[in-house]
């Protein structure tokens, strides 16, 4: 079966021939002539069995464009015409230089720039992206370090040349990260200042590649992958190259093992000492949702801090670069207690010479740690919430305070009268 030849593109060139054409169509395995009327085609390129490129000879008016194989020569109705348009002419490029790595966009402005068949850069042809008769948008391929020349070519010819340069792209250069450590899990914000930064293509922490966010000439921020608590190296990789490194720091998250006190009043400004491990770059310590003040970091596994007010059971926890503390390991917990009370002495008076059994009733009184008549510490039990028996300690004839203390504070004073033996 012969050539059947579908269309051809452009379907019109300049009389002096030289146009590139594409025929589409079929049966073209083994075609050995390419005929515009009577004139045989050059640079005959058979693509595949459907398509074939090739330069169209001198001509001109209207003729016909015909396929000759090893079956016979196409018959079907395929035009091609020579027309008289004026040839492709370049007044300017914008930029005038670009990447070694191509991918800019160069917009090309001229006249008798319709119908556009290539761009080259050099030999090497730009993608087209736009084409108006006074102007071409491409983007622009990649080349050595050098100036070329930029031509356009449609059905009427080859434009006059323009030189593009050319310019190696630099090299990144970090100057700061911040933050400079985090977490082992990752997932924090990274930011990374320097030079020539655009068109990142990585950055990695160690052996690990961060997710990039953002990305600029001077700064690129990532979500850094997890890591082994150590130091790492970043660096930033572009089409100039990779950059310096700067060191991060993975650190281990901070645990709270224990407390010491477990108590302490309402109005919190108690200082508490903070038990754990990682505890070297504390930046907050909170008591449930409050913040504690005066952090004073003792060791890697010791602070410091001034409770806050607060209420109920809560957890202490810590925050350093590590991340937050959990309450999955230890006893983190810390109770604030209501202020104690003593509403009655029962008796409300002894020998002098002391071991009388006094119960103190009253409010707030599990947590007593001290028991006081006049000044002097009595032993003493805690039954519940509301009593705690005393015994009451040897004392001069007269009227006494008795105070109860907790963790909380001193409870209010009652008076205890010591009898004469």
């Amino acid at each position: 079966m012969a050539p059947v030849v579908t269309s051809i593109s452009p379907t019109q060139g300049a009389p002096a021939g030289g146009t590139f054409v594409t025929l589409t169509g079929s049966g073209f395995t083994g075609a050995t002539a390419v005929r515009f009327g009577p004139n045989l085609a050059t640079d005959v390129v058979v693509v595949s069995a459907a398509q074939i490129t090739a330069r169209t000879p001198a001509g001109s008016g209207t003729v016909k464009v015909t396929v000759t194989g090893p079956t016979g020569t196409s018959t079907q109705n395929v035009f091609f015409t020579y027309t008289t348009v004026a040839a492709p002419v370049l007044t300017s490029l914008s930029p005038t230089s670009g990447p070694t790595t191509g991918g800019n966009t160069v917009t090309l402005t001229g006249t008798n720039l319709a119908g556009a068949t290539q761009v080259l850069f050099g030999p090497n042809p730009a993608t087209i992206l736009t084409n108006t008769p006074t102007q071409i948008t491409v983007t622009a391929p990649a080349g050595p370090p050098s100036s070329v020349n930029v031509t356009v070519t449609t059905p009427s010819g080859t434009s006059n040349p323009l030189p593009y340069t050319y310019t190696p792209t630099p090299t990144p250069t970090l100057t700061t990260l911040n933050p400079t450590s985090g977490p082992t899990t990752g997932g924090n914000t990274v930011t990374l200042t320097g030079t020539n930064l655009t068109g990142a293509t990585s950055v990695t922490f160690g052996l690990n590649p961060a997710t990039i966010l953002t990305n600029s000439g001077t700064q690129i921020t990532v979500s850094a992958p997890a890591g082994p608590p150590s130091s790492v190296n970043v660096t930033v990789t572009t089409p100039g190259g990779t950059s310096n490194p700067l060191p991060y720091f993975y650190i281990a998250a901070p645990t709270v093992s224990d407390l010491s006190p477990h108590f302490g009043p309402a109005a919190g400004a108690n200082t508490v000492t903070v038990f754990g491990s990682n505890l070297t770059l504390t930046s907050a310590v909170s008591f449930g949702a409050n913040q504690a003040t005066a952090i004073t970091v003792v060791s890697d596994s010791q602070l410091t801090a001034t409770a806050p007010a607060g209420s109920g059971t809560v957890v202490v926890t810590v925050t350093t670069p590590g991340g937050t503390s959990t309450a999955a390991t230890g006893n983190p917990y810390y109770t604030y207690l209501g202020a104690p009370i003593l509403t009655s002495l029962n008796p409300a008076h002894g020998s002098d010479l002391g071991g009388d059994s006094i119960v103190l009733v009253g409010s707030n009184l599990t947590y007593t740690d001290a028991v006081t008549f006049g000044g002097v510490p009595a032993s003493f039990s805690a039954i519940s919430d509301t009593q705690v028996v005393a015994t009451s300690p040897p004392g001069a004839p007269g009227t006494v305070n008795v105070v109860a203390h907790t963790p909380a504070g001193n409870s209010n004073a009652l008076p205890y009268v010591y009898d004469p033996a």
